[in-house]
C-alpha cells in the first residue's frame, strides 16, 4: 500500500470524520492533545503559521524571524502550496471569508 493509498482507507476516513464532528476549538484542542504530541501539535501549527505568511508574500527572513521554522521548513511548505492538493489555501480561504464576515457584522 503506497503512503498516497494510506490516506484513502476507511481508518483514515473515520479520522476524517471524527475531526468533521468536533464543534468547537475547545474540543478541536481537546482532541489534538490526545492525539498528537505537543511537539506534534507546535510543528502543525508552525507550518500552518508559514504557510499563511508565504501566501502573503513574507520573505524567509521574515518567516523565520517570526515563525523561527528552519529555512528546510519553508521550503517544504512552499513546495506544498505550489505543487500540493490546496489543503493550505482552502483553510486560509475559508478563514479569510469567516474574518470578512465578522467585519461586516460588526460594521452593520
Amino acid at each position: 500500500m503506497s503512503k498516497l493509498d494510506q490516506l484513502d482507507n476507511p481508518a483514515m476516513k473515520n479520522l476524517y470524520n471524527a475531526i468533521l464532528s468536533l464543534e468547537n476549538q475547545d474540543e478541536c484542542r481537546r482532541f489534538f492533545e490526545d492525539v498528537c504530541t505537543v511537539n506534534e501539535l507546535i510543528a502543525i501549527c508552525q507550518r500552518f503559521e508559514v504557510a499563511v505568511m508565504l501566501r502573503q508574500s513574507k520573505t524567509y527572513a521574515e518567516i523565520v524571524k517570526t515563525t523561527h521554522a528552519s529555512t528546510a521548513t519553508i521550503s517544504r511548505v512552499n513546495r506544498t502550496l505550489n505543487y500540493g492538493n490546496d489543503g493550505y489555501d482552502l483553510i486560509i480561504e475559508r478563514l479569510r471569508d469567516q474574518e470578512r464576515a465578522r467585519l461586516k457584522e460588526r460594521s452593520e
